[in-house]
């Protein structure tokens, strides 16, 4: 798991020390030392990685941080919009050294489990109606994350694609996109009409049975699909997105935006590996 290589860590630990904000002074002066925001980092990142609770994260951080103050420290970087921000820095640092390939781009959901339930969750078709949460998810050819929506597992992804694409728009990147890729259950005229009406033309949508037609199965085509497959499947070997158990939006997501940095971190690193002239 590369989240948990050095060079990966220090890579994005870089990026996050300097956005984060400055510790509350104590109104008597009189507090006990402030735990490191490094060794939070660690306990952030060992939470993504197995999805261990709060509490076993403090055992095997030796006990040298509480489960409460891990879980203090990342709403204070929530609130700051540390998260958000590590993600663009990302996305942007991956534009100007290799550059992002709008010309093909897919989206799709991906479900997951939620066994607490909270916000955002939602029985899911696929387990049982067991609750889980699901994100939609579009990226470029190279398999970067560009977007996302989050939302209940009982959400249909037609209706999540919407928010993906607002999410896509925020970053200034639907605009670039040349051709939509996306699997037979967004093949409805409105869904085209919806994309049309965005500045997306030119899509290619897996065909779905019409009604009176025979019941012959109808053959899967991934085509360009299976890069956002792909990243799905890289997304979900983290234990805190594959078995949830946050109960607040802002907490998935700021997990995913982790997850994508160090995914776009990663792909860095491995594209210096490969090409320096060194």
């Amino acid at each position: 798991m590369r989240a948990l290589e050095r060079e990966v860590q220090d890579a994005v630990w870089s990026a996050i020390e300097p956005l984060l904000p400055s510790p509350p002074d104590h109104p008597l002066g009189c507090h006990r030392p402030r735990v490191s925001n490094r060794l939070c980092f660690k306990g952030i990142l060992i939470r993504l990685v197995t999805g261990a609770s709060w509490v076993d994260i403090e055992a095997i951080l030796d006990f040298k941080v509480s489960d409460t103050t891990l879980r203090a420290r990342r709403d204070e970087w929530i609130c700051a919009g540390v998260f958000d921000q590590i993600h663009a820095e990302a996305v942007n640092a991956f534009d100007r050294i290799i550059g992002l390939d709008l010309s093909e781009v897919a989206i799709d959901g991906s479900l997951h489990k939620a066994p607490y339930g909270g916000e955002g969750t939602g029985p899911n078709p696929t387990d049982r109606a067991k609750l889980g949460w699901k994100w939609s998810i579009g990226v470029d050819r190279h398999g970067v994350p560009i977007g996302w929506a989050i939302d209940g597992a009982n959400r249909n992804d037609v209706r999540m694609l919407q928010p993906t694409l607002d999410d896509i728009e925020a970053a200034g990147l639907l605009a670039d996109v040349d051709t939509m890729h996306l699997d037979r259950g967004y093949d409805y005229p409105k869904i085209r009409r919806q994309l049309n009406d965005a500045g997306l033309a030119d899509l290619v949508i897996q065909r779905r049975r019409k009604p009176g037609e025979t019941h012959r199965p109808m053959p899967m085509r991934l085509g360009l699909r299976w890069i956002v497959e792909a990243t799905n499947s890289w997304l979900s070997n983290y234990g805190q997105l594959r078995r949830n158990t946050d109960r607040r939006n802002r907490h998935r997501h700021a997990a995913i935006c982790l997850a994508v940095t160090i995914l776009i971190v990663g792909k860095l690193i491995t594209w210096r590996d490969r090409y320096d002239p060194k």
